[in-house]
């Protein structure tokens, strides 16, 4: 515990110095339009829910956005140097998302964010579709939604994965990317049904068809997983030797988290 609560204290110090750096960068490298920006709230908790097609949605995402927006993210950010003490800084929360109490962690997390007023973002998808198509979503979203009375703002983003593709290790530059924010959905009304299930999937549905009318994309009714990327990632992993035949550490997505958690 003690090893978060640092990062956690400091998260989103530099965020509107990076802000402010990063978006002419971004906006010269990229046409990066935004529609709907009307429709965040202008103060209060929300919860951001975009689709999830590529790596860099995470920095376009708060590129068009009137206020600040924080994450949960792995805990294994903060064993690289090179991003230790920035992304924290920039309003990551880390989360371990091995021990037994990660569910929780990650909810504690977020709803603190949303208690302060602010916005939280979380991908229903709870990882990269790889196929382009818009997956069944994970209830975490709707979880911390009627924990907190903060309504649920659905985005599409589109473009997004031609700039870089989810095997691309670089983006294609001058490329056009769309973020486009839906009307938010208040639940505040079913605060007290938390614990229904039923209420859960059918809040969840509602969230991902408002995603698939703003990006366009195909739904389908699965779950999205890295499992056809696993045979690469792990030759990856084993290349040196007898090491990729031990089992890793289950990890979960912070929606995965979000929606056991409570």
């Amino acid at each position: 515990m003690g090893k978060t609560e640092a990062p956690q204290r400091e998260a989103g110090q530099l965020y509107t110095v990076a802000k402010a750096v990063l978006r002419p960068i971004f906006w010269f490298a990229w046409r990066i339009i935004g529609e709907g920006t009307d429709n965040v709230p202008e103060r209060g908790p929300a919860i951001m829910c975009p689709n999830h097609v590529s790596f860099i949605d995470s920095l376009f995402v708060p590129s068009v956005l009137p206020r600040r927006i924080t994450y949960v993210g792995k805990a294994e950010y903060l064993d690289s140097w090179k991003t230790k003490y920035l992304l924290p800084a920039l309003g990551m929360i880390p989360i371990d998302r091995t021990g037994g109490d990660a569910a929780s962690a990650a909810l504690d997390a977020a709803a603190r964010i949303l208690e302060r007023g602010e916005l939280f973002g979380i991908y229903p998808e709870g990882t990269r579709s790889r196929d382009g198509k818009l997956h069944r979503g994970h209830t975490g979203a709707a979880r911390l939604a009627l924990r907190t009375g903060a309504p649920l703002v659905p985005v599409g983003m589109v473009g997004t994965d031609r700039i870089q593709p989810c095997d691309a290790k670089m983006p294609r530059l001058f490329e056009t990317a769309v973020v486009r924010i839906g009307k938010p959905i208040d639940v505040s009304r079913y605060a007290d049904r938390a614990n229904d299930r039923l209420l859960l999937r059918q809040i969840t549905d509602e969230v991902m068809y408002e995603i698939r009318d703003l990006s366009g994309q195909e739904y389908v009714d699965t779950y999205a997983t890295k499992t056809p990327d696993i045979p690469r990632e792990t030759t990856k992993v084993s290349s040196n030797g007898s090491e990729g035949e031990r089992a890793e550490p289950e990890r979960r997505s912070s929606a995965e988290l979000l929606r056991s958690g409570g």
